[in-house]
């Protein structure tokens, strides 16, 4: 399991969609699209306690370079002021896509 694939399952399972999405080696960035019934703060918290377990199966030094401690940053970041557009947001993200990557929702740094 790579963490592009670990997320893409956790949104699936939780109806969830990706709208965009930028996997750096040091953060990710989500454009999702997701029910008014669910909370943004309770979908990361998901994201990041479901993808930090896989990666620790996967990669037995993480947990023990992590036991007891947080894979993850605490919080998150989210931003919506004035008139942000899809456009401008997708805009945003496009700009880390390298001129040689594939057209898709997923860009990988």
């Amino acid at each position: 399991m790579n963490i592009l694939d670990g997320i893409i399952q956790i949104c699936e399972a939780e109806d969830i969609q990706i709208l965009k999405g930028v996997v750096s080696k040091d953060h990710i960035h989500l454009h999702i699209e997701y029910r008014p019934s669910q909370n943004l703060s309770n979908i990361v918290k998901l994201l990041k306690v479901r993808t930090s377990r896989k990666l620790q199966i996967e990669f037995p030094v993480l947990k023990q370079r992590y036991l007891g401690r947080h894979f993850w940053v605490i919080g998150f970041g989210c931003w919506s002021t004035g008139n942000i557009t899809d456009e401008m947001l997708n805009e945003y993200l496009e700009h880390h896509r390298k001129p040689n990557d594939n057209e898709g929702n997923f860009i990988l740094e």
